[in-house]
């Protein structure tokens, strides 16, 4: 069965955690891996991805996603094959169909293995 996403979201290569993203953490969750984004930053911490979205001329205006890994029923992986260049992931979640589109040079097989830590861990 064929769903269009809910949302999409482009990942790029492994940054440095941002510092503003502490003061979006709970007690006791921690970051564990950031990507830069188009505008901003997806976080991996140890109970959810939080998803930064910049908007506006001046970026001034953010959105901030939040999915619990308790959320993620379902994922999918796809390579860059010879000839096309982009890869992506693809959840399917409790709120809906995301797909994540990973930009040239971000590794899948290390996104997907961070959803799998945090879809099959006890967090």
């Amino acid at each position: 069965m064929e769903t269009s996403p809910i949302l999409t979201w482009t990942l790029q290569n492994e940054i440095q955690t941002p510092d503003d993203v502490a003061q979006l953490l709970v007690p006791g969750e921690q970051a564990v891996a950031s990507f830069k984004t188009f505008r901003d930053s997806a976080t991996f911490t140890t109970k959810r991805l939080i998803v930064r979205d910049a908007q506006g001329i001046t970026g001034k205006k953010v959105e901030v996603y939040s999915l619990p890994y308790s959320s993620i029923s379902m994922w999918s992986s796809e390579n860059a094959g010879r000839f096309d260049v982009s890869s992506e992931i693809e959840l399917w979640t409790r709120a809906g169909h995301i797909k994540v589109k990973l930009a040239k040079g971000a590794d899948v097989r290390r996104l997907d293995s961070l959803f799998a830590w945090a879809a099959l861990h006890d967090h």
